[in-house]
């Protein structure tokens, strides 16, 4: 291995921990209400992605692009779906679904994969009609199960595949966009910060340990994006694509052993057949990337998660 792809492989792996430990964090934070906490992961990432635009001198491109209307446009579509995204993790880890989340993420790529053959005309062979199918099979067999619709899993979903949809169609770095979009979240966030501040209802500056959890957040949202976009340079689509099931394996994990969610033999028939169709998809990808000249089918994409 070159040591450009072992730095690769050394960044990617840091992303993808750090967003697998996600729910240990957030469960710092349980106790503050999920729409405070957003607020908070909000601010202070725009904080922080603005002191990291002016450490890399990218004032002027940022500058550039706030003055585009039209790509102000997309981005406030982003914005929505990416705040949802977040708003749901934090409800998820904060009460008790962490299971569910960690479905919503094994299930992503599989989603962006329908989104393009929605959207983008994009075409499926048959191993990838097939894991579809199978992943579809397991979301309506713990519905059945459960009885109830696993809402927290299809939204992180379909709310994160579709920002990444969007975000691939405005062309724009994950660094820059990122704090275009915390940018326009920014003064709703502050203004809900202050409405809790006035009533005497805001968790944050209590003189507790939460009054360093929270600023945390900026943080932990952006170091490991920063660790993505470098690994995403060095290495090839389908080892960034093995590398972003760590996340919501870790996620598996923390949820069952960690913080002892219930999962009897029925969820895991149904996380069964969900895994079989991420196989029978990373198993497609693998063989389009032996073969150069194979089908023009959708190939398997890293998921940038967005919690």
């Amino acid at each position: 291995m070159a040591d450009e792809e072992k730095t690769g492989v050394f960044f990617g792996l840091a992303a993808y921990l750090v967003w697998g430990f996600f729910p240990l964090y957030f469960k710092q934070v349980a106790t503050v209400p999920a729409t405070e906490v957003l607020g908070h992961r909000i601010l202070w990432s725009a904080l922080f992605l603005l002191g990291l635009v002016f450490l890399r001198r990218q004032q002027p491109e940022l500058q550039r692009l706030l003055r585009q209307p039209r790509l102000l446009l997309q981005l406030t579509a982003t914005t929505i779906l990416i705040a949802i995204n977040w708003l749901v993790f934090i409800y998820a880890v904060s009460a008790g679904h962490v299971l569910q989340s960690s479905l919503g993420y094994f299930i992503g790529p599989l989603v962006s994969a329908l989104l393009g053959v929605t959207f983008l005309k994009e075409r499926l062979n048959l191993l990838q009609s097939c894991s579809l199918l199978l992943a579809t099979a397991g979301v309506i067999y713990l519905t059945l199960q459960q009885g109830e619709l696993p809402w927290i899993a299809l939204s992180l979903a379909f709310s994160f595949a579709l920002y990444g949809l969007l975000r691939k169609q405005a062309g724009v770095g994950p660094i820059l966009g990122l704090s275009i979009e915390t940018l326009l979240l920014s003064p709703f966030a502050l203004f809900f910060l202050y409405v809790l501040h006035f009533k005497g209802e805001l968790c944050f500056g209590g003189g507790t340990i939460l009054d360093l959890w929270l600023p945390l957040c900026g943080v932990v949202t952006a170091l490991p994006l920063i660790w993505f976009n470098a690994a995403a340079k060095r290495l090839r689509l389908v080892t960034m694509g093995f590398l972003q099931y760590i996340t919501p394996s870790m996620q598996f994990l923390s949820a069952v052993f960690l913080f002892n969610e219930p999962f009897d033999q029925g969820r895991l028939l149904g996380f069964c057949l969900v895994w079989s169709g991420l196989l029978l998809y990373s198993v497609n990808a693998l063989r389009q990337a032996s073969n150069r000249h194979g089908s023009t089918s959708i190939k398997i994409v890293p998921n940038l998660p967005a919690e």
